[in-house]
């Protein structure tokens, strides 16, 4: 995991798919928010924080990291953190008006990503809003689902079923990501063929050469522009609004 999160570190300043997951995830929780701004904003799983620096836009933000690594590498950046686990998260009862997650669930075992939902729901205040990024589709599975301890991935069903087993009320659900799609579909069965699927390989965070970051980059933002009226019909992640009822 220290390794995966300083090559997350390295890449999610300028790689297209962390752009995409911000700027969609940004322009759902405005919607949400309707002008309103939270109290408190919890990032559970935060990594190196990154995503605080524009979920601060919004209010005061805090992220919970249980690893040395994004710990240490999150407070060098001045991103307010703080030591625990999202099945555990060291918040009272109704303390929060928005929480967040991104590629985390996936990455525990179900009954503890039951757990950390269940976390979640407990923290926010009723009426208060959730924004959860999953990773999609077994069919992706591959050398960087080792590499990321991936325990699972999500059909809508199966994450939709998981937050409503939490006391979510599920308001969006999409598809993201759909640009890279087919280039991770193409790539993660190349992997299973030459059974290279099995070992674990950071290299999907380098940052592609310029014209092709920029390429998807591009399209990616067509697809945020897009989100702002529908759906998105398949794509490598899936993306929630989830509320907590007043």
């Amino acid at each position: 995991m220290k390794h995966l999160l300083e090559a997350t570190a390295e890449a999610e300043e300028r790689h297209f798919w962390f752009l995409a997951l911000r700027r969609q995830s940004r322009a759902l929780l405005a919607h949400a928010l309707n002008g309103r701004s939270p109290r408190l904003i919890v990032d559970c799983g935060a990594g190196t924080g990154r995503n605080l620096e524009w979920l601060r836009e919004f209010g005061p933000a805090v992220g919970v990291e249980l690893s040395a690594t994004g710990l240490e590498i999150g407070r060098e950046y001045g991103r307010r953190l703080v030591r625990g686990t999202v099945t555990q998260l060291p918040l009272p009862d109704q303390s929060a008006d928005v929480v967040t997650s991104f590629d985390v669930l996936g990455a525990m075992k179900r009954s503890d990503a039951e757990v950390a939902a269940r976390e979640m729901w407990r923290v926010l205040r009723p009426g208060g809003i959730a924004i959860i990024n999953v990773a999609a589709l077994e069919i992706l599975r591959g050398s960087h689902s080792v590499a990321a301890e991936e325990h699972q991935r999500f059909s809508k069903r199966s994450f939709s079923a998981l937050l409503g087993s939490a006391g979510f009320t599920v308001d969006r659900l999409t598809f993201s990501h759909l640009s890279s799609f087919p280039v991770a579909l193409a790539i993660r069965s190349a992997e299973r063929f030459t059974g290279r699927a099995r070992k674990p390989s950071v290299a999907y965070l380098e940052v592609p050469p310029a014209p092709v970051n920029t390429l998807f980059d591009g399209l990616l933002r067509v697809e945020a522009a897009w989100l702002r009226v529908g759906n998105l019909p398949i794509g490598s992640s899936l993306l929630m609004l989830a509320r907590k009822a007043p």
